[in-house]
């Protein structure tokens, strides 16, 4: 039995298989590749949580979507290397901060000609659009080739706020949940199933982006969401006023069935995180805090 069982509706049990992916017959599944926030933690003490920045993938009815690119989108594509081409897969940026984007450069099977992808991201905060930011970070000096090295087909898709993507019968709704970041929330719906990716959360009293966030998120199967971080000053990993409240708050006010905390701080130790999800579930039972390799299914 693994240790991260919970209550899942029709007794759904969430597993942790870091080196296995799921069956290509799954109908709506989540899977994570990177978990860490800010910058790659590569560690001992990271070890069972995981050191990769965030990347997730789900797939919904056979169709492949993939939200963030961080360092654990390489662990994705060297999977995806074990499958016959042609691969097809849409990508979903929050923003372009390093830390989302930075391994997209990594990501094998974008080097293959026989494959397609489809990229959704929000212009940034100096106006770039998805497209240019991935561009610039492949030039030199920052990595010795351009993205034109790539062979894949790409379709890059500009997205604002409230932008409705419908890909055959699921739905990925969008808004802005962090005004000051410029970051995109995501909702993935199929049939009567959904899941919300919301991994920029800011502690914020403007109601206007609190109520985005809440109808973004509201009646979910699976809140996927972030904590906040405090100032390094702050910080005490010995203080039981943990910083996930915002996440948890978000996850009673908006009324889903399960949530999972990702985007760990580099200096998020495993013991650490072993003690939060201890002091997490006695605020939402069906909580848990996100590693790499974890498997959940929706339906």
């Amino acid at each position: 039995m693994s240790n991260f069982e919970l209550s899942l509706p029709q007794n759904h049990v969430i597993q942790k298989q870091p080196t296995q992916h799921f069956s290509q017959g799954s109908t709506f599944v989540v899977q994570f590749w990177g978990v860490r926030g800010l910058i790659p933690t590569p560690s001992c003490n990271t070890s069972r949580y995981g050191g990769n920045t965030a990347c997730v993938e789900m797939q919904v009815a056979e169709k492949h979507l993939i939200f963030d690119g961080g360092t654990g989108l390489r662990l994705l594509g060297k999977m995806w290397l074990q499958r016959q081409p042609p691969l097809k897969a849409h990508l979903f940026f929050t923003n372009s901060q390093s830390n989302r984007i930075q391994g997209f450069p990594f990501f094998a099977p974008a080097f293959m000609r026989e494959n397609s992808f489809h990229i959704y991201g929000t212009a940034a905060l100096n106006g770039a659009s998805i497209k240019q930011c991935l561009y610039d970070q492949m030039l030199q000096p920052h990595f010795p080739y351009p993205l034109g090295i790539m062979q894949s087909e790409f379709h890059f898709h500009n997205l604002t706020s409230g932008k409705v993507v419908k890909i055959d019968d699921v739905t990925i709704t969008t808004a802005i949940i962090n005004d000051y970041q410029k970051s995109v929330g995501y909702r993935v719906t199929w049939k009567d199933y959904s899941v919300a990716y919301v991994t920029d959360l800011p502690k914020s009293e403007n109601k206007l982006e609190q109520g985005r966030i809440v109808q973004l998120t509201k009646g979910v199967d699976l809140l996927i969401a972030n904590a906040t971080y405090v100032p390094p000053a702050a910080r005490n990993h010995h203080d039981p006023d943990f910083h996930w409240d915002t996440a948890v708050n978000l996850a009673k006010t908006a009324d889903v069935k399960q949530l999972i905390i990702s985007h760990h701080h580099p200096d998020d130790h495993d013991d650490f995180l072993d003690e939060v999800q201890t002091e997490i579930k006695s605020f939402f039972p069906k909580a848990l805090l996100a590693q790499e390799g974890l498997v959940v299914p929706v339906i």
